[in-house]
């Protein structure tokens, strides 16, 4: 059983039955909107581990009689992404349930789980250097922990929003937190974001000194190092000029989708509009 799309490999059953179990406990996590409903919670969980099945039978190839070794494009690190974002939530979920995030979550999980199958990506048996997995797995560690960040982000601004409506003195966010501490919070993910994604740049960067023929001045190294920058200012400007609020966000948003083009965009561009083309 294999279906071809695009320019990636072909999917097979081992990554199409773990991503139909994922998408259909996904969409049995967006059912429900009280906090204290025990199915769509558990449905999420559930979900959340078939995903993590399917990108490890996706990424390691498993199944695939075209080679072995790593098997990666822009579905599966938009998978990972969002499976990253769903941990965290499911962390957060515990002290304090957050029903309308989890049924957006729950919809993306479902989307991507069925994209990462339709476009499982192309198979790279010689990666060309020791440290190219490092740096693609920090890569996509980094995507994660900007997401979560947007997310905090996101329900930053509605608290802000509803607090300046209501001319209220003080507000607690979405996760029934003060507004500063949600605050605080968001821009961890930030700063650990900027640290990791740091890294893999620089393990990029080793990787090319082993094998010239990995470094391109292509989208991917121009968008990763602008969204590098712009997290950087950011990051400087809260140090320095004490930026918040939708200044600070708005920087956030501006680098989350900068990073998302230097690679899911670059990687979707090549393996579906380009083959098409």
């Amino acid at each position: 059983m294999s279906v071809a799309f695009g320019a990636g490999a072909a999917a097979n059953v081992w990554t199409w039955w773990p991503a139909l179990a994922a998408a259909v406990a996904y969409a049995l996590a967006q059912t429900g909107r009280a906090p204290s409903q025990r199915l769509p919670n558990v449905a999420l969980t559930v979900g959340w581990m078939f995903q993590a099945l399917a990108l490890v039978y996706d990424i390691a190839g498993v199944g695939d009689a075209g080679g072995t070794g790593a098997r990666f494009g822009f579905a599966p690190a938009l998978s990972a992404t969002v499976w990253l974002v769903i941990g965290v939530h499911q962390v957060e979920s515990r002290l304090l349930p957050l029903p309308g995030v989890r049924r957006v979550l729950a919809a993306a999980g479902l989307v991507v789980v069925l994209l990462a199958a339709l476009f499982p990506g192309e198979m790279r048996p010689h990666a060309g250097s020791g440290w190219l997995p490092l740096h693609w797995l920090l890569g996509i560690v980094s995507y994660g922990l900007f997401g979560v960040a947007v997310l905090h982000a996101v329900m930053l601004d509605a608290a802000e929003r509803r607090m300046r409506a209501k001319a209220a003195p003080a507000a607690a966010g979405p996760l029934g937190l003060p507004l500063l501490r949600l605050e605080r919070l968001t821009f961890r993910f930030v700063d650990a974001g900027f640290v990791v994604l740091s890294a893999a740049l620089l393990l990029g960067w080793a990787a090319s000194w082993q094998a010239p023929e990995l470094w391109r001045w292509d989208h991917k190294t121009v968008f990763s190092l602008l969204g590098w920058a712009t997290f950087a200012g950011l990051i400087a400007g809260r140090r320095l000029q004490g930026w918040r609020g939708r200044r600070a966000t708005r920087w956030l948003y501006a680098g989350a989708v900068l990073l998302a083009l230097a690679y899911i965009g670059s990687r979707f561009v090549i393996e579906v509009l380009l083959p098409r083309g």
